[in-house]
């Protein structure tokens, strides 16, 4: 699953494929943005091998998450997103928009890989990544400190999309696993549960209302210092219990914070 290289790992996406590998927010502001999640979350950023508009952060020396000053570049949305590991980007979009889904950038070549961002037939924006991981990602996917749910009108029919498109249950060795448990779709890599899809009660008819979306969750300690640090360095709560808040940074970009001991 690994090649040696200067004593440390580094994983290949065709060892995950299928898999979540990463999230990134695009960003409109990269010092300010850095900031408010280093008050927030207690981030640390470093310079990413991608280029001078990518940053890496850091939650206790673990990568947790990119950061990319491109959102006024690239004319993009400021929002946290999900990648998922494949093996071949070109084919990858070519799935997607045989299924209706849609590409809004890419694939892109970088130094390590390439990149695409997408959406699906409901909307919700996602990307993909066919290449070198992050340096210490086995310590990314070890730690977990980061999760993703699909906020969906259709549980079943969103999990055959992606299904389609990751090769998710498929007769590949090292394929992810797709678990169907009460009233939401579980995805598993290498036994972990890595991704979640919800969308309500089995018995019920999908609801209209709801706006597809992924949903980036990062696991703390605890939440109401975070959602108070949030409120007083520009950002807001748009809602909050003991084990859960979702707030919003002052770029616009949502995200939840989750107590580490309720995943």
């Amino acid at each position: 699953m690994t090649h040696s290289s200067d004593a440390r790992d580094v994983v290949f996406t065709h060892s995950v494929f299928g898999a979540p590998c990463w999230v990134s927010l695009t960003s409109r502001d990269l010092d300010a943005t850095q900031d408010f999640y280093g008050a927030v979350l207690g981030w640390q950023c470093r310079k990413a091998r991608l280029g001078e508009h990518f940053r890496t952060a850091l939650a206790d020396g673990v990568p947790v998450a990119g950061i990319a000053a491109v959102a006024t570049m690239w004319q993009m949305a400021v929002a946290w997103t999900p990648y998922f590991a494949v093996t071949n980007a070109d084919e990858t979009v070519a799935r997607t928009q045989e299924r209706c889904g849609t590409l809004a950038v890419g694939p892109i070549s970088f130094p390590p890989g390439r990149a695409a961002l997408l959406a699906d037939r409901d909307g919700a924006t996602f990307g993909i990544w066919q290449g070198k991981l992050v340096t210490e990602w086995e310590a990314w996917r070890q730690v977990a400190p980061t999760f993703i749910t699909l906020h969906t009108r259709d549980a079943f029919d969103a999990a055959i999309f992606y299904g389609q498109i990751l090769d998710w249950a498929s007769d590949l060795p090292g394929c992810c696993e797709v678990e169907y448990a009460g009233d939401e779709v579980l995805l598993r890599s290498q036994g972990d549960i890595v991704a979640r899809i919800e969308s309500g009660s089995v018995e019920a008819p999908p609801d209209p209302s709801v706006r597809p979306h992924w949903q980036v969750h990062f696991a703390v300690a605890d939440v109401g210092p975070c959602a108070r640090a949030a409120e007083k360095h520009g950002g807001s709560v748009l809602r909050e219990s003991e084990h859960e808040a979702v707030l919003r940074d002052p770029d616009g970009a949502k995200f939840t914070v989750t107590a580490r001991r309720q995943r």
